[in-house]
């Protein structure tokens, strides 16, 4: 495992990239409404992020071929922008990937368009694990830590973390080590070092933790059908504490 720490300054610049990011979850909720296309919100964030001087981290990485993921219900991650419209009670995933001056920052959240207290639940759920997981965080401490703080969350909620897909190191490249899980395992993992950059993300399903791919090659699902919510932030870890990259001050 190479884990490349990073400097001030280049922490400064992947901060730039998640201000972008940060700027399209701004307008999320008027972006992402019932009756929209996929496609048209894909579309939509794209231009937030040109026009703030970024690129869209996403658009023919490996081959993906839209700006943004944007998955909807029972799609984990990696959902392919479309012509299917969102309609009432949808959860919806967005997940932005921005390129800054040759580095990269990434982060995710979950949209409940409508009512769904299910949704509501699981969403509410995912983001709380989220931020147990940031709060974990120590310089001194070990990545399996962040792991945990997630699994415990989401096993206190009855619900399930996703194994296949897990967080990761970020910088000068979009996927960098280390591979952050999102649940514990019995290696403690690297110790957390200033200069480490990580995008941490929880995948939570309300049933089994087990996915399947589409037929598109891309979009992950639920194994079971079951609702999946995602959220993600890229932080750094300093001298001074932890940065959150992708929120708002």
């Amino acid at each position: 495992m190479a884990i490349v720490l990073k400097s001030p300054d280049e922490i400064a610049t992947i901060a730039e990239a998640g201000r972008i990011i940060a700027r399209v979850f701004d307008h999320l909720t008027t972006i992402v409404v019932s009756g929209k296309t996929t496609e048209m919100i894909g579309a939509e964030i794209e231009q937030i992020i040109v026009r703030a001087g970024g690129r869209p981290a996403f658009l023919g990485y490996r081959g993906f071929p839209k700006p943004v993921c944007i998955s909807i219900n029972d799609e984990v991650v990696h959902g392919i922008p479309g012509p299917r419209r969102i309609s009432q009670g949808d959860l919806v995933k967005i997940d932005v990937g921005v390129e800054y001056r040759s580095y990269y920052a990434d982060a995710a959240r979950t949209i409940l368009v409508g009512k769904n207290e299910r949704g509501l639940r699981l969403l509410r759920a995912t983001r709380e694990a989220l931020d147990l997981a940031i709060k974990a965080i120590r310089v001194g401490g070990h990545l399996g830590e962040i792991s945990a703080a997630i699994e415990r969350c989401i096993k206190g909620y009855g619900y399930s973390v996703v194994r296949e897909l897990t967080g990761h190191g970020i910088g000068s490249s979009l996927h960098e080590d280390p591979p952050v899980p999102n649940f514990a395992t019995p290696d403690p993992g690297p110790e957390l070092e200033p200069g480490m950059v990580l995008a941490i993300e929880p995948m939570v399903n309300e049933g089994s933790w087990e996915t399947i791919l589409d037929r598109n090659g891309w979009t992950v699902l639920t194994k079971d059908g079951s609702l999946s919510a995602h959220f993600e932030d890229t932080v750094a870890i300093t001298e001074d504490g932890v940065k959150i990259l992708t929120r708002r001050c």
